[in-house]
């Protein structure tokens, strides 16, 4: 009998490892689309036979860094912005990615395809208002600045990052043409002096949650924001706008931090949420556009209008450019907490 105890005790011990290999965690930035992914991605892959724990987090590398120089990783996926990518992958704390197990990089966005992850989904930071209250539709970012045509409040992201690149375009600068002028002394100061011209009336927001709340109540009359955000607020029956001109779109990555316990299993779930079903499916749930550019000819023709990789959508679109702000981005944070100050 004894015997017997020791080898179900044994047996229970043996059959550990083999159960933590049956879940992964994936780390995301939660809201909508922590919601969405949940539907499209996490459901799917957990009848595959691994369970997936969703963890929130709000970008910080630091806690993937802590992990890793530990050699306590505890996440095995984990959801990353454009500049966190480059930074964490030059400083060795992704594992590189091994692309003979995903589809074929020639159908992915090129901006999609990286040594240490992949492209997630496409969103846009692009210029919103609420329908309700305005009876003609702001067109160019000239629009924005236009207080007099458009009267009332105009709510901006806290920093300088989209706000330069709008304001140069509504000084008449090509989108094409933005980064190129904003290198430049010259033109920095030119994207500064038109901000200027619309301080007073600029209502700062610092989370995305923020700029559909200022439009449904009336505090501010256009407001940047993140496409998702109104889309979210859409779906809520928020009679909300969008302005696709001129909107600059980014990526997010899937990323697995070195030394993931469960790195086999990662690999599987990126795989799948990089696949063209699955993708199509995301789109669904919130208007975050694909980075698979087969899933394009999977999604409902009104559902495609909404996302910022739609033709008409990305027509005038300006990718951020990871590279400036790096190089740039310090100094030009500095000057614009001196400018806002001010």
């Amino acid at each position: 009998m004894k015997m017997k105890t020791l080898m179900i005790a044994v047996a229970a011990v043996m059959a550990i490892p083999a159960m933590a290999q049956s879940q992964i965690t994936v780390v995301n930035f939660g809201g909508a689309n922590g919601a969405a992914q949940k539907k499209a991605y996490f459901e799917p892959f957990e009848k595959t036979g691994t369970k997936v724990v969703q963890v929130e987090y709000n970008g910080e590398q630091a806690k993937i860094k802590a992990m890793v120089e530990a050699k306590k990783v505890t996440w095995d996926v984990v959801e990353v912005e454009s500049p966190d990518i480059n930074r964490g992958c030059d400083e060795g704390l992704f594992e590189k990615l091994d692309w003979s197990k995903l589809p074929p990089k020639s159908d992915f966005q090129a901006a999609a395809v990286h040594e240490c992850g992949v492209g997630a989904f496409v969103w846009s930071t692009v210029m919103a208002y609420n329908a309700d209250k305005l009876k003609t539709a702001p067109v160019t970012w000239a629009d924005f600045w236009d207080v007099k045509k458009f009267p009332g409040k105009r709510g901006m992201r806290k920093g300088p990052r989209y706000n330069l690149e709008f304001a140069l375009m509504a000084d008449g600068v090509a989108p094409a043409d933005v980064y190129k002028v904003l290198a430049t002394k010259d033109g920095a100061d030119r994207a500064f002096k038109k901000m200027t011209e619309l301080k007073p009336n600029i209502q700062f927001w610092e989370a995305g949650a923020q700029p559909p709340q200022f439009l449904v109540a009336g505090d501010v009359a256009i407001t940047t924001a993140y496409n998702g955000r109104i889309d979210a607020a859409q779906r809520e029956g928020k009679n909300l706008g969008i302005t696709w001109t001129g909107g600059i779109y980014d990526l997010d990555f899937w990323v697995m931090p070195k030394g993931t316990p469960n790195k086999a299993a990662a690999e599987k779930f990126i795989a799948m949420a990089a696949s063209v079903e699955e993708q199509a499916e995301y789109t669904k749930h919130i208007s975050y556009g694909p980075t698979n550019n087969k899933a394009l000819a999977k999604i409902d023709p009104k559902i495609l209008a909404m996302l910022p990789t739609s033709p008409a959508n990305s027509k005038t679109a300006l990718q951020f450019n990871i590279s400036f702000w790096a190089d740039q981005g310090e100094a030009l944070e500095k000057r614009f907490a001196a400018w806002a100050a001010q």
